[in-house]
């Protein structure tokens, strides 16, 4: 069995023992990686993700009292709440929000939601920066709307289920992660206009070019990871306010250094100069993956790494050891991946490669005495869907 029908069969295993009989589908959703563009999405800028061949999978099927019960892998005893909860923002937490959150974000936009039933089960690793979240939105998103018929074309499906992070959970997210996890497609990564929502299939087919993408889970605990998040996005608004722009995405590679000269502090100004530099790398990249010219992309992910280190300050000793372990190994380039303060990194290296970088990066770890870090080589996968 395949690790993707493993979960598939998880998530109708949990449906059948908390519900009995059977459910009327499943919805699976990836998470995902991001190549690179990382804090721009909030910025109104321009990222580069791809769907990850991990899998988030909701069994579910009509509840006739108006009511949605949800259990998980994650804990054993469902969560269960009406219309009333899921009305009110912050009446359903943990988990479980992220599902109560799809349920008031469709139900704010005007449709009519059918209680269900779902199980929910998930190779995806929580906490890690994969976007574990976004992929359980996505795939209840997926069960709701067509379990009630409801109209709402895929096109709309990545801003309702940012809604539902940012309004009900709490989460001050970009709209990156639910269009990765909605829209990918096998062997390409989505170019992503966040501030017009345009999307470019950009071919990315690692396998005929004998390249893997390397994931490595740093292992590192999330240190005041949403706090720091949020505080980042609020400099960045306040050095666009200052600037007298609509967002950081506004100002050019070539106005870069007058812009920060009219900054009052240098931590605003490295602020700033990551995210401009950023968006510039990102069009950077598309241009040579455009071009077929997947290998020389690896420079722009390590000056991406060294924006993050050097100007966000969002890295941690395990992450910048696994960058520094794997490029000493011969990655092609290597970053940090999400949103900062643990998580995962990318590397991007020879297929034939991958056990050795990973063998490099463990060593490293040991010689630092840091948690054994977990590694998997990944291609892109394709977005949410319908399993049967």
């Amino acid at each position: 069995m395949s690790a993707a029908a493993d979960v598939a069969a998880r998530a109708t295993a949990g449906f059948r023992q908390r519900y009995g009989g059977e459910p009327a589908g499943r919805w699976a959703a990836p998470g995902r990686v991001n190549l690179i563009g990382e804090h721009t999405d909030y910025n109104d800028g321009f990222v580069l993700p791809f769907a990850l061949p991990l899998r988030t999978v909701v069994a579910a099927a009509v509840a006739d009292d108006g009511r949605w019960s949800v259990w998980s892998e994650l804990d054993d005893e469902p969560v269960e709440f009406g219309p009333a909860e899921a009305d009110e923002p912050g009446r359903v937490d943990g988990w479980a929000a992220y599902v109560a959150g799809v349920v008031w974000a469709l139900r704010a936009a005007g449709h009519t939601v059918p209680g269900a039933r779902l199980a929910i089960a998930s190779d995806v690793p929580v906490g890690s920066g994969l976007s574990s979240s976004a992929a359980i939105e996505a795939a209840v998103l997926a069960a709701l709307v067509e379990l009630g018929g409801l109209d709402l074309p895929a096109d709309r499906w990545p801003r309702l289920a940012q809604r539902a992070e940012n309004d009900y959970v709490g989460a001050p997210t970009g709209i990156m992660d639910q269009s990765a996890v909605i829209r990918g497609r096998p062997g390409h990564a989505l170019f992503l206009d966040c501030r017009t929502e345009a999307v470019e299939q950009i071919p990315f087919d690692l396998g005929a070019a004998g390249l893997a993408v390397l994931v490595i889970d740093s292992r590192a605990p999330h240190r005041h990871a949403d706090g720091e998040y949020a505080a980042r996005r609020k400099s960045c608004e306040r050095a666009a306010k200052a600037l007298g722009v609509a967002a950081l995405r506004d100002v050019a590679t070539g106005d870069l250094e007058a812009a920060l000269a009219r900054l009052d502090d240098t931590e605003t100004r490295r602020r700033v100069r990551h995210v401009v530099t950023e968006d510039q790398r990102v069009l950077d990249t598309v241009e040579l993956l455009r071009a077929g010219r997947i290998r020389d992309i690896g420079p722009l992910l390590t000056a991406s790494h060294a924006s993050m280190r050097d100007d966000f300050e969002i890295t941690v000793p395990e992450i910048d050891t696994a960058v520094e372990a794997a490029l000493a190994a011969g990655a092609y380039g290597a970053r940090m991946t999400g949103g900062g303060f643990g998580g995962c990194v990318l590397a991007l290296v020879d297929a034939d490669a991958a056990d050795a970088v990973a063998a490099a990066v463990a060593a490293a770890y040991a010689d630092r005495g840091f948690t054994a870090p977990g590694t998997r080589t990944v291609l892109p996968a394709g977005g949410t869907t319908r399993l049967d």
